[in-house]
C-alpha cells in the first residue's frame, strides 16, 4: 500500500472481534518495532506482549481504555540503555519508544490489525500488575485486534488544519 494512503486510512480502532491476533501477525508487528530507528541504534525499547486472559484482566485494572482488545503491547524504555544528550542530559527513551510504537501501529494497519495508541493508563498500576522493573519506563500502550464490523473512525478523523498553520519555513 502507498504510505500516504496507509497513513490517511489508519484510524484508532475501539471495537474489536474476539479473535486473537495470530502469532504470525504479532510477529510481523513486533518485527516492525524491532527494526525501528532509535538514537544511535541503542534500542532501549522493551515490549511486553499482553495477550493471555489473565494478563488482559490485569490490563483492565490499569486503564479504562482497553476497548476489550484481545492483545496489547506495553512499550517501555530502559532508562539505563537509552542515549543521553551531552548538552543537557536529556534522554532519547520516550522518543525511541514512540518511534517503535508508531512503526508497530503502521505495520498492524498494513496487515489488517486495528490498533489504538493509549497513553491513558496508570504507570504505577502497570508496574505492580506486570512486575515492571524500576529501570523500565512505560510510555505507550498499543491495544490491538481485528476490527469489528462496526469499527469506524471518529467523525474528526479526516479533519486537518491548513498546512500553513502547522508548517513554517526558517522562522516562527
Amino acid at each position: 500500500m502507498d504510505f500516504l494512503k496507509l497513513a490517511e486510512e489508519r484510524y484508532s480502532v475501539r471495537s474489536f472481534t474476539d479473535k486473537a491476533v495470530t502469532q504470525e501477525d504479532l510477529d510481523k508487528i513486533l518485527k516492525a518495532g524491532h527494526v525501528a530507528p532509535t538514537a544511535c541504534n541503542i534500542q532501549p525499547q522493551r515490549i511486553l506482549v499482553i495477550n493471555s486472559e489473565e494478563a488482559i484482566g490485569k490490563l483492565k485494572g490499569c486503564t479504562k481504555c482497553h476497548f476489550n482488545a484481545p492483545t496489547a503491547l506495553l512499550v517501555c524504555y530502559s532508562k539505563e540503555a537509552c542515549w543521553k544528550r551531552k548538552y543537557d542530559g536529556a534522554n532519547s527513551g520516550e522518543i525511541d519508544a514512540s518511534i517503535v510504537t508508531t512503526h508497530m501501529m503502521l505495520e498492524a494497519a498494513s496487515i489488517g490489525v486495528g490498533t489504538t495508541w493509549v497513553m491513558h493508563f496508570d504507570p504505577a498500576a502497570m508496574r505492580e500488575a506486570f512486575v515492571i522493573p524500576e529501570d523500565l519506563e512505560p510510555v505507550a500502550l498499543l491495544v490491538m485486534g481485528y476490527p469489528a464490523e462496526d469499527a469506524a473512525p471518529i467523525a474528526m478523523h479526516s479533519e486537518f488544519k491548513e498546512m500553513s498553520e502547522i508548517v513554517k519555513y526558517n522562522e516562527f
